[in-house]
């Protein structure tokens, strides 16, 4: 016996009626959809129910799997006065997981939990699920910043496990979409929430798991979404097997996408197996990508890939244009890797002879001496995305509201403390948070005295 269902779920503490106090009647779809949910749990019997919520315990490079003999938790932090609700966790389960995860080469595993308290991302579900039935244990497990093709085969790692132990497994992905559908939502609006929420529901209903897979990271960022990482290790539960979709509900009354969707097992298919058909999609993607960089993010890659794989500083290039050899400037090389950032580093005003030497001498120490994050490995080299800023002359500024997050870049200073954030970045839509990001690289408190300045880049990718 294998996973027997899954079904992606909301968590909005405000569903609760403990902590809506009747806000929850303008999410009333939702409520219906949960109750049919839970009713269709209960009518599985499962033994044991793996949740992934984005609010457990989260690290960059680590899926975690809560430890213990179980945990409890509550919606005190939401207003509710109610009393904890107390969960027993799978122990044998979990340990089969690890050990599938270790021979997968997947880092995971119940190392490193920081609060053993259950999250909200897991009570609101398991809230509903009790109301209709409470004869399972529980596996409560993460999210992180790992890549998609690690979030699905930690899926089926999932499904391995309850094959190996004969359990009845549902398994609940936990996440809302997006954060940003409405101007007066608690995050604001931005074009690309509701586009993100239409393309992940559509998805939903056609069992189009790939497209889970192969979402824009830089869009899902400007939707600033939820859930998809959850939705990505539900893909791989199913790994290689036809489902069933049914799609309940979808609203966002409050500014923030809640969608309820279930997926029933119908049997073998290989066509549905999505880690080869991903690789082979990033492959593509990956080699379009290279083919539309300019001479700026080419001479870039250049330069890493020559230093990795020999140790050695690139030759320019005998044919780069003027702009590139016959003016200086400051430069930031950028490099990403699955959508997350991999290495930064830059210059405000020039150090080198040539906007070219500028480039080649950042894009080595972006991918080498970013203390954020270890060397590049020459096995990385092919995933990489290049970006780089060319900055203009920084200019003082009296006031934040000099500042547009779009057009200009700041600088923040304070003694020998300085913070520099580039302008147009995903996330970054007002120049109070552009600033409060660049004092915390600085190290800077807000409430201390400190320069402002502020610059325009011109972005090569």
């Amino acid at each position: 016996m294998s996973v027997i269902g899954a079904f992606i779920m909301p968590h909005p503490p405000v569903i609760i009626p403990s902590v809506g106090k009747g806000e929850e009647k303008r999410v009333e779809k939702t409520v219906r959809a949960y109750r049919k949910a839970a009713r269709e749990i209960a009518q599985l019997k499962p033994e044991t129910i793996v949740v992934t919520s984005p609010h457990a315990v989260l690290y960059a490079d680590y899926l975690h799997i809560s430890p213990g003999a179980g945990a409890s938790g509550d919606f005190r932090q939401f207003g509710s006065q109610e009393g904890p609700v107390s969960f027993s966790y799978d122990t044998q389960f979990v340990e089969a997981l690890t050990q599938e995860a270790k021979r997968m080469r997947i880092p995971a595993g119940t190392f490193g939990e920081r609060n053993p308290s259950v999250d909200h991302g897991t009570l609101v579900p398991l809230t509903f699920v009790n109301g209709e039935y409470r004869g399972y244990r529980l596996v409560r497990c993460s999210i992180s910043g790992l890549d998609p093709l690690t979030h699905y085969n930690f899926g089926r790692c999932i499904a391995r496990a309850a094959e190996k132990l004969n359990r009845r497994t549902v398994m609940i992905a936990s996440g809302d979409l997006s954060h940003k559908l409405k101007e007066d939502g608690p995050y604001g609006f931005a074009a690309e929430g509701p586009q993100f929420d239409r393309q992940v529901t559509e998805a939903m209903k056609t069992g189009d798991f790939l497209r889970f897979l192969t979402f824009d990271s830089a869009f899902c960022e400007a939707a600033a979404e939820c859930g998809l990482r959850s939705f990505m290790i539900l893909a791989g539960v199913f790994d290689g097997v036809a489902v069933e979709p049914e799609f309940l509900s979808y609203e966002g009354p409050f500014g923030v996408g809640y969608a309820v969707c279930g997926f029933r097992p119908k049997g073998p298919d290989e066509s549905r197996r999505f880690g080869p058909k991903y690789l082979e999609w990033k492959r593509g993607a990956m080699k379009k990508q290279r083919e539309n960089e300019d001479v700026y993010v080419r001479l870039a890659r250049l330069s890493l890939e020559t230093w990795v794989r020999t140790g050695r500083r690139a030759a320019l290039p005998d044919d780069l244009p003027p702009e590139l050899t016959g003016r200086r400037a400051g430069v930031f090389v950028s490099l990403h890797k699955d959508g997350a950032l991999r290495g930064c580093i830059g210059t405000i005003l020039p150090v080198q002879g040539s906007v070219a030497d500028e480039i080649v001498r950042n894009a080595i120490s972006a991918g080498t001496h970013d203390p954020r994050f270890e060397p590049v490995r020459e096995e990385e080299l092919p995933d990489l995305v290049y970006s780089v800023d060319v900055l203009g002359a920084p200019a003082p500024i009296s006031s934040m509201n000099e500042l547009d997050p779009r057009r200009y870049g700041v600088i923040v200073r304070s003694g020998d403390r300085c913070g520099l954030l580039l302008p147009d970045l995903p996330g970054v839509d007002t120049p109070r948070r552009q600033v409060e990001i660049a004092l915390r690289k600085a190290d800077i408190r807000l409430d201390e005295a400190f320069r402002m300045e502020r610059f325009e880049a011109v972005r090569h990718t």
